[in-house]
């Protein structure tokens, strides 16, 4: 017989972020928690509202499978005598098996014979275990900033307020934070009955509904969204998906109406970020936009209840959004009044990291990385200009009333006020994109003065940081030192940008003028960022599908240029598939096995004593002339595909002569020889990190 398994934890509202994790760690726990009971079941679901974590099993068997338990004992010459009796060794493993010596078998394993004992636990009642699995799935939730209530050390996303626990009609006795279990819920929290009883676990989701409260996630998530999707038609817009703030709408209400508001069109007047970022993020309204792509006038939100008094919630969310986009109109019209270059100097005084000097000196070091990158990047010289100056503005809207008033729009203002002030397209579009990438697969900068001004003030605060000391431990990263370091190489990786890592970490330390004390010495901060960067980069290649072998292997032969390690990766991938590559791995290998320890030398053609000697120096030297051009112009496929047509020499040459003979002289070359053969391939990537 089966019966279903109801957990709900309900507790004072949670906040809409931490309910995602919540609902994915408590199917975990529970399955692995099931697993190790030995109790079978059809299903785990688990449902969630800002009042309610809920756990329900579909068909959990009454009883536990039975227990069938191997062990392996002593050898068995050392558990029997030569008669084959049992010794003490054969008795002692017995008892502590619980098992009389006579059921004790003997098996041949790879290592011999030995002894086993079969153990057999008959599986009891699941009623009997469920209380300590339910307290343990509730102990094994984690939440980013768990509470503590009253006077208990319990902690948890909010205080408990009551539990539900039921085995088909059964309560499970638990105990919890002063709280009994029993079968008593509650509705919503304006709408709903406080004491709803369910009988048994299959009511649960239909009662609560009777009460307001539409616990399946899933399912509020296509209610919200259809009744927003009609909203919009009936206005004759659309809104657009928006996963993000859907998923947060979803988990902030149990039982969703959608509604729509209006605002005064004069404020369309106003950059679109301007009215969107309020609406998004600080109300939770999802903007209207009509057939040709602008805003309409229109917002559409969703009320936790239903559709009773629907006018009255309809003009106070549209008196707090006007009084919000009011205030964005002030702060915009004031901000315009001085133009973006002359707020420069107010940087002065802000703080940009207390070791690391104020916001104006890092605009400072921006400028003369700008310079730096573009010349490095091969820009032309009005280009280079261009960057120049977006870095001086870059920061300058820090300082206005807009985005004091909403941070999220930093870059975005300054884009606007630029343009206004009469600075270059390409000048307000870079201030734009160099806070790209904001966050994992966000758009990159797709200008080349956004790309420079984004990696000079990306590189800035990774070395100014680990030049200070401060380096991402775990998962504490204040500054987002890994997400910059990311968006660097995506930067890099995206448009065949061929920069060395060492040179602008350098640039970036050399930068940072001599009143700021940096801590760490140049070539320390090098080496760390470079290991950083490292990281990465390992990450990267193996999302973009490349094996972690490959991987390893290109890194191993430098990264220095990321873009150079990433062309090496998708050649040596692609020419994994070639016939060729076994004969290259071949080759690498008996070549690099011998030479590991061999100095690097000239090689001497009259040192050669056997023919075959001669043929690999002819055949390496071919090899080098006719793959040099290739590898300078980055054809490494190529290259690949003609370095491998030296298997054959290096294999006559093996069978032709010793290594390693007496002759100092002879012995030195022929190593001289390999090693560089070795060295050579190794400078693309090093192939001993290959799995076959």
């Amino acid at each position: 017989m089966a019966k279903d398994l109801l957990l709900e934890i309900g507790t004072e509202e949670i906040p809409a972020r931490f309910m995602s994790p919540a609902l994915s760690q408590l199917k975990e726990l529970a399955e692995k928690g099931l697993a190790a009971r030995r109790l079978d079941y059809r299903a785990v679901a688990t449902y969630g509202t800002p009042r309610r974590l809920a756990l329900l099993v579909s068909d959990l068997e009454e009883r536990q499978r039975d227990l069938v338990e191997e062990v392996k004992g002593p050898a068995a010459k050392v558990a029997f005598d030569a008669q084959g009796n049992p010794t003490k060794a054969a008795e002692g493993f017995a008892r502590g098996q619980g098992v009389p010596v006579s059921a004790l078998t003997v098996k041949e394993t790879p290592a011999g014979a030995y002894v086993f004992a079969t153990k057999k636990l008959a599986g009891g009642p699941a009623a009997g275990v469920l209380p300590e699995f339910l307290l343990e799935v509730i102990a094994g939730l984690n939440f980013p900033k768990p509470m503590r209530w009253g006077y208990l050390d319990m902690r948890f996303a909010r205080p408990i307020k009551w539990l539900v626990a039921l085995f088909g009609p059964d309560v499970v006795d638990l105990e919890l934070a002063g709280l009994r279990s029993g079968r008593l819920t509650r509705g919503h929290r304006f709408l709903g009955s406080q004491e709803i009883e369910i009988r048994e676990p299959g009511d649960y989701l239909p009662r609560l509904e009777e009460n307001y409260v539409i616990a399946d996630q899933e399912r509020r998530r296509e209610i919200i969204w259809q009744q927003i999707v009609t909203l919009a038609a009936q206005e004759g817009g659309l809104v657009q998906e928006d996963e993000e703030l859907l998923e947060e709408v979803t988990h902030l209400l149990e039982y969703p109406t959608a509604l729509c508001g209006g605002f005064d069109s004069s404020y369309l007047e106003l950059p679109q970020e301007v009215l969107i970022t309020p609406m998004r993020e600080h109300q939770r309204y999802f903007p209207v936009w009509g057939p040709d792509g602008r805003l309409l006038p229109k917002f559409i939100t969703v009320r936790n209840g239903t559709a009773e008094s629907l006018d009255t919630v309809r003009q106070g969310n549209e008196k707090v959004l006007k009084a919000r986009l009011a205030d964005a109109a002030f702060f915009y019209q004031e901000d315009l009044k001085e133009p973006l270059a002359d707020k420069v100097v107010r940087l002065q005084p802000i703080v940009f990291q207390e070791s690391l000097g104020t916001m104006y000196q890092k605009v400072e070091r921006i400028q003369a990385l700008a310079g730096y990158l573009a010349r490095a990047m091969g820009l032309p010289p009005e280009t280079e200009q261009d960057a120049i100056r977006c870095a001086y503005l870059a920061k300058a809207d820090l300082v206005t009333g807009m985005v004091y008033e909403f941070p999220e729009l930093q870059g975005i203002m300054g884009a606007y006020y630029a343009a206004h002030a009469g600075e270059k397209e390409s000048v307000s579009r870079g201030i734009r994109e160099h806070y790209q990438p904001r966050f994992a697969g966000d758009a990159l900068p797709e200008t080349p003065v956004g790309k420079v001004v984004a990696i000079a003030d990306k590189i800035d605060t990774i070395v100014g940081c680990f030049a200070v000391g401060i380096q991402p431990t775990g998962s504490q990263d204040p500054y987002a030192l890994r997400r910059q370091a990311l968006g660097i190489s995506h930067i890099l990786l995206s448009g065949e940008h061929h920069l060395s890592l060492r040179d602008l970490v350098t640039a970036a330390y050399r930068a940072y003028d001599p009143t700021v004390r940096l801590q760490v010495p140049l070539e320390q901060v090098i080496q760390d960022v470079g290991a950083f960067f490292r990281q990465r980069l390992e990450n990267i290649f193996e999302e973009k599908g490349f094996r972690y072998d490959v991987v390893n292997a290109v890194l191993a032969a430098g990264w220095d240029d990321p873009t150079d390690a990433y062309n090496r990766a998708g050649a040596l991938a692609a020419f994994r598939e070639d016939p060729g590559f076994d004969a290259l791995l071949t080759a690498f290998n008996r070549a690099a096995n011998l030479a590991q320890k061999a100095e690097a030398r000239p090689v001497d053609p009259a040192a050669f004593v056997e023919a075959v000697e001669g043929q690999l120096y002819q055949a390496f030297s071919r090899v080098q002339a006719e793959t040099g051009p290739r590898l300078a112009a980055g054809q490494y496929l190529e290259s690949l595909r003609v370095i491998a047509t030296i298997r054959q020499p290096i294999d006559d040459f093996f069978a032709g002569v010793m290594v390693m003979v007496e002759d100092e002289r002879v012995r030195n070359n022929r190593l001289a020889m390999l090693k560089a053969i070795s060295d050579y391939i190794a400078a693309i990537a090093d192939l001993s990190k290959i799995v076959p």
